[in-house]
């Protein structure tokens, strides 16, 4: 086969394989597979154009001797601001779940990802946008540092805080199928609370290289590390969360008749039943933020946790309470209304039993819950 179409035809191998993985074909690369220069000491080159089925090789300059020394392509067009904004928009949930994933914020997530919007405006503006041969991958790393650089003030705010900081529940009230598709980039709240406990640069490299998939070169990109640190960064991480997440994870059909059990064993105030779903030495935080009712410090044991929930059972403001049950973090958990303030119950679930209850109450990051108007079940002893 001549030269000339060894090069064409491995061209377009490498151009099926950058399409196929979701890459840009016309970016410029430099795939020399021992490539040398030709017989005039000149480089030679394979021009990929726009449409990929129509390779093309100049051999002005002699043959090489054994492949492709580099690719290069024509000057893609520009891109209007309509069609930039829509390919944006494509990414928007992807960047969000990145952003809230690495914060525990829903609120500081969309600040996050606006910014990212507006510097890819100003890459527009510059005339360079087009120039991004992966925009999904462009727009992750700047995601992730902004996320990065977030952290360092978001937690000096969380010193402040009053009582104990949780994470922003993301509640949905039914599974959307399409959701699925990302069910494995979603995180816990088990996980999120057990991330607290790292480093900025820690959080980052697990989130992105265990939650998202990528790789060691490309999360050192983002947090600013040779690979060899991220991997010591993300090896730490690991050790962290497993050792802070349950060893018998629940799927969730068991979570959900955990949590099912949870709900008749405390609507009926008996005590025997709840204390059967709940692990010895279950925890209970609550996050009120300061703004309602709401423990300031968790307790732990199940006769204390158990005895904390009856009291709230009995208690006045009780009355006319009801509950419904959501997905929290796309794990099983409650909404429960008091007829004052509303209250979101993640569970985390080991071997079959409690080991973790989450209630935030604080309003400020309950702005996202879905509207609930039917009760699935009402609380108290006048509804025993």
């Amino acid at each position: 086969m001549p030269p000339a179409r060894v090069a064409e035809r491995a061209i377009q191998r490498e151009a099926e394989q950058q399409t196929a993985t979701g890459r840009d074909p016309r970016v410029h690369l430099a795939r020399v597979a021992g490539a040398t220069a030709g017989p005039a000491g000149m480089s030679h080159s394979v021009v990929l154009p726009r449409h990929i089925d129509d390779a093309r090789y100049d051999p002005a300059t002699g043959p090489p001797d054994r492949t492709v020394v580099a690719v290069t392509s024509e000057k893609p067009e520009p891109l209007d601001t309509a069609e930039l904004a829509r390919r944006f928009e494509e990414h928007r949930p992807y960047l969000r779940r990145l952003a809230y994933s690495t914060l525990g914020s829903l609120a500081d997530a969309d600040d996050v990802v606006q910014e990212a919007w507006l510097r890819l405006q100003r890459q527009h503006e510059a005339g360079a946008a087009a120039e991004i041969d992966n925009l999904r991958a462009w727009l992750t790393t700047v995601t992730g540092r902004l996320a990065l650089d977030q952290l360092g003030s978001a937690r000096a705010r969380r010193e402040q805080y009053v009582g104990d900081w949780l994470p922003e529940p993301e509640v949905t009230t039914v599974e959307d199928p399409a959701d699925r598709i990302t069910q494995d980039e979603r995180v816990t709240t088990a996980l999120l609370v057990v991330l607290e406990s790292l480093s900025p640069a820690e959080r980052t490299a697990f989130v992105l290289q265990d939650v998202f998939g990528m790789s060691g070169p490309e999360v050192a990109e983002v947090v600013g590390r040779t690979p060899a640190a991220v991997r010591q960064l993300a090896s730490r991480a690991r050790k962290r969360v497993e050792d802070g997440t349950p060893r018998f994870p629940a799927s969730p059909d068991e979570q959900e008749k955990v949590v099912s059990a949870f709900a008749v064993a405390w609507r009926s105030g008996d005590l025997g039943a709840l204390l059967g779903v709940l692990d010895a030495n279950v925890s209970l935080t609550a996050d009120g933020g300061g703004k309602v009712p709401a423990i300031r410090k968790g307790v732990q044991g199940a006769e204390l946790v158990a005895k904390l929930l009856l009291g709230w059972y009995n208690a006045p403001s009780a009355r006319g309470a009801w509950g419904r049950s959501v997905l929290v973090n796309g794990q099983p958990g409650l909404v429960v209304f008091d007829g004052a303030h509303t209250g979101v119950f993640s569970f985390t679930v080991d071997d079959g039993r409690i080991v973790a209850l989450h209630i935030v109450r604080n309003p400020d990051k309950l702005r996202e819950l879905p509207e609930t108007e039917t009760p699935d079940w009402f609380l108290g002893p006048d509804q025993a």
